[in-house]
């Protein structure tokens, strides 16, 4: 007796469309009434018997950084068809860091939970993620990595750079710098208005070193984009070509079985922390590169982060702790270029998406050529990476500082804490001219961690007090538990943890206590006694904030700190990776 074709255990390989039969009671039936339907869409059982890719798409009108994504969809699905395969696209939830209230970050993990679910409900091979906006690319390898699919991630792309009265101008560190001189009343709203239609010249993501360019940079470092994928601009025809090529590549993983975990590894986690610092990355790096490693069984340890940071120079000059745009970095021979120079602080026998190791890819990248994005580590434009771990009474779980983004002149400094409440506060009185502050102050901002804002947003990132800015006041120390913008700039301490919304010691800081940061010696400290600091505790005890109902209840209920990742506690792997 003839097998049928719609025997689910008729071919040895139970994947393609026989992958994850929905529960109909009888298995048969289940992929009888599959094909039925998908052949609605005009499909032969020879296209159907191909590896299935899935692309995951996440244009969205809301999104300008993703607005090239029908044609990377496009050349991702000739890829995958001249591989061999069959493209499946899907669509999940898109983010935009200014288009999502209260902020992006409180949307990521439920952009991780949408794109893990669809991976494993629909029938795939192997995935190709799309994904460039700051938090899009961090929740979709956290849900792959949930899914345990070979997957591989295609990166949108950095937008082009325009053009402000002769000078060359691009987001979004550039928009900071004109909003504090428009605010400082160097420049008026006439110019203002102006320089906003030239800041973001094309769609793709922003064109310095912010968060999406960050994390570009970190998912090639750990293998999981085609050689090559971090750099191409969105418009160009590299970046076309790359997601052709990284459609044939979801072929080859698929039929390799090569999944997600062989590839993010421990060493491929070391590597993206060592380029994170050598590009003078953002800081956001840290917390999505916690919840990525969180979701494989592993950890981010921040004690290692800051002793590689002791060794590893920034060697990108790019904004803002530098002075070029990814544009620049493309034209240098992108990651292939750094990756050349930081190869004796590289672990090279960490798998990619290629099948083969960092170590083989650098040497098939060739000798590179001579050019000025990317310094040499005897000469970096700054000799410790960007990033910098502080600790102390006031950071007792740690906190972080952007050292190559902030003044010099303010890393070892003492002052008078001037303290907002929260978000409300901070906007109602940092503008007031009765503001009791000087340059000499530090200000703090609370409850704007994981669960006090809620989603950690990015302001961090304080407005200079506008009667400082007036007097020509450009940087002054701040202080929060929330994160801010890797497009910005300044002497900022950020994910100061526990936050004080569950009752970290950043909730009793009062205005006139005194404060020390030194970065020389990794230190934040409240000069105020741990007596002292406990009968305020006593006295004001913190309740954690609460929600009715929806996503806002889960994620208060669930989010964790920032040095896990401010992910969910149960989208966390239930056990260590390792032996």
């Amino acid at each position: 007796m003839s097998s049928s074709p719609f025997d689910p255990d008729d071919a040895a390989d139970t994947g393609g469309m026989r992958k994850g039969l929905t529960s109909y009671g009888d298995q048969g039936f289940s992929l009888f009434l599959r094909k039925a339907f998908i052949k609605g869409a005009g499909f032969t059982d020879a296209a159907l018997d191909r590896p299935v890719i899935g692309i995951a798409n996440t244009g969205s009108a809301y999104n300008p950084c993703h607005g090239n994504a029908p044609q990377l969809i496009d050349a991702a699905r000739r890829g995958v068809m001249l591989a061999g395969g069959l493209p499946m696209e899907f669509p999940t939830i898109s983010i935009h860091e200014s288009f999502a209230a209260p902020t992006s970050m409180y949307l990521r993990n439920l952009m991780s939970m949408d794109t893990e679910e669809m991976i494993r409900a629909q029938p795939m091979d192997a995935v190709v993620l799309i994904g460039g906006c700051d938090k899009t690319v961090p929740a979709q390898l956290m849900g792959a990595a949930s899914a345990g699919l070979p997957a591989i991630q295609l990166i949108t792309g950095s937008m082009l750079t325009g053009s402000h009265r002769g000078e060359r101008v691009g987001a979004c560190t550039d928009c900071r710098r004109y909003w504090a001189r428009f605010r400082a009343e160097e420049i008026d709203a006439a110019e203002t208005a102006e320089v906003n239609n030239e800041l973001v010249a094309s769609v793709g993501t922003c064109s310095v070193m912010g968060t999406a360019s960050t994390m570009a940079c970190l998912v090639e470092a750990m293998g999981m984009t085609v050689p090559g994928g971090a750099s191409p601009p969105a418009v160009t025809a590299d970046r076309i070509r790359i997601a052709e090529e990284t459609g044939a590549q979801a072929v080859q993983i698929a039929r390799d079985r090569l999944t997600i975990d062989k590839v993010l590894t421990q060493a491929a986690f070391e590597n993206a922390m060592r380029v994170l610092l050598a590009i003078g990355g953002s800081t956001n790096g840290i917390v999505h590169l916690a919840a990525i490693a969180g979701r494989m069984g592993l950890d981010i340890d921040l004690a290692t982060l800051d002793r590689m940071g002791r060794e590893t120079p920034v060697l990108l000059d790019l904004k803002p702790s530098g002075q070029h745009y990814m544009e620049d970095f493309h034209a240098a021979g992108g990651m292939a270029t750094l990756l050349r120079e930081l190869k004796p602080l590289l672990r090279l026998d960490a798998l990619t998406v290629t099948g083969r190791t960092l170590g083989e890819e650098i040497e098939r990248a060739g000798p590179g050529f001579a050019q000025d994005v990317v310094r040499s580590i005897a000469k970096p434009i700054y000799p410790q990476g960007g990033i910098a771990v502080l600790r102390g009474n006031l950071a007792p779980g740690g906190a972080i500082i952007k050292q190559s983004a902030a003044d010099a002149a303010l890393m070892e400094h003492e002052g008078r804490a001037v303290v907002f409440e929260n978000l409300e506060d901070l906007a109602r009185r940092i503008d007031r001219d009765d503001l009791d502050v000087t340059a000499d102050d530090i200000l703090v901002l609370k409850n704007i961690g994981p669960k006090g804002a809620p989603g950690m947003p990015e302001a961090g990132y304080m407005p200079i007090p506008r009667k400082l800015a007036r007097a020509g006041v450009k940087d002054i120390v701040r202080i929060s538990d929330g994160r801010m913008s890797g497009t910005a700039f300044g002497t900022i301490v950020l994910h100061v943890t526990p936050e004080s919304a569950v009752g970290g010691p950043l909730a009793h800081v009062r205005s006139g206590d005194r404060i020390r940061l030194s970065v020389a010696n990794r230190e934040l400290s409240l000069l105020v006694t741990d007596e002292e600091l406990a009968r305020r505790a006593r006295e004001s005890p913190i309740t954690p904030p609460t929600a009715e109902r929806g996503y806002h209840k889960l994620f208060l209920q669930s989010v964790t700190q920032a040095d896990q990742g401010a992910d969910f506690d149960f989208l966390r792997a239930p056990k260590k990776a390792g032996p």
